[in-house]
């Protein structure tokens, strides 16, 4: 039995989010699944770092599967392209010890969320960024953010269905950046629970707006009661970009994107105001 570990990028917009849904229903996994098994010749299961919801996409989703087939990694790569759909491609594959667990190795994983406050809805990206109706005012998103940055009880920002054990994660950064009309933010922790990018989005798009002032961010995660916060971004401009591993795993690392979007995780701090923890 051998473990393979993939990079899987695809466009959230086509599916039901990444996990298995019953019979019928279009997802990520289930579209990996069919490719994989029919280049390895039996059935394949696979594991991945983190589950996303509809409309969400990934730049460097990992996943891993055990198979008996014996291919060389450029067949997982080359030889799913023609079973997957358009919106789903392998960035590379890697044969990883035993060990390794794409969910449960993880130390860390990065987000990004593209917005646009442009003063007309864009078209060509219309599932990709989510457009915001009112100008944003990145200074004081920035300022909101700083609440948010360390170990904190983040029960004000996870969905209530939310099913983890704990609701205490810690975001290592948080950045904030204009490009023109784009805004991003990168944000990376060692573990998100249900919708806790987007309602921290959200929250931030009020603040950003001027319907709330910039200390609400912390007022909301004080409260622990997700009732407090705001709305629920869309998923249309969230990217999984980035899982991170012990460099004794030997794991290949690609640019996080998206692909009009390369820099590095982290990098979106060095020349810009950004919130750091360390």
């Amino acid at each position: 039995m051998r473990r393979v570990a993939l990079a899987v990028e695809y466009s959230g917009s086509g599916f039901r989010g990444f996990q298995v849904q019953p019979r019928g229903i279009s997802t990520v996994q289930g579209a990996l699944h069919k490719a994989l098994s029919a280049v390895a010749d039996e059935p394949i299961t696979l594991v991945c770092a983190g589950r996303t919801d509809a409309g969400v996409h990934a730049t460097n989703q990992i996943v891993h599967f055990d198979t008996l087939a014996v291919r060389p990694e450029r067949a997982w790569v080359r030889g799913v392209r023609p079973h997957l759909p358009d919106g789903v491609g392998v960035r590379w594959a890697r044969e990883v010890k035993p060990q390794f667990h794409a969910r449960f190795s993880a130390r860390s994983r990065a987000y990004r969320y593209l917005l646009t406050d442009a003063s007309a809805r864009p078209a060509l990206l219309h599932d990709q960024v989510t457009w915001s109706r009112r100008a944003l005012n990145v200074e004081a998103m920035r300022e909101a953010a700083q609440a948010l940055v360390g170990e904190h009880d983040f029960t004000s920002y996870r969905a209530v269905q939310c099913q983890a054990r704990s609701p205490v994660r810690t975001i290592e950064h948080l950045h904030l950046v204009r490009r023109g009309d784009l805004i991003v933010l990168e944000v990376k922790a060692n573990a998100f629970l249900h919708h806790m990018v987007r309602n921290i989005v959200g929250v931030l798009m009020a603040i950003g707006a001027g319907e709330k002032p910039v200390d609400w961010a912390g007022e909301v995660l004080r409260a622990r009661d997700r009732r407090t916060g705001g709305m629920t971004a869309p998923p249309f401009g969230l990217y999984l970009v980035e899982v991170d591993y012990e460099s004794e795993f030997d794991l290949p690392r690609a640019l996080p994107g998206p692909l009009f979007f390369p820099q590095p995780v982290g990098a979106l701090g060095d020349s810009d105001s950004a919130v750091n923890f360390c």
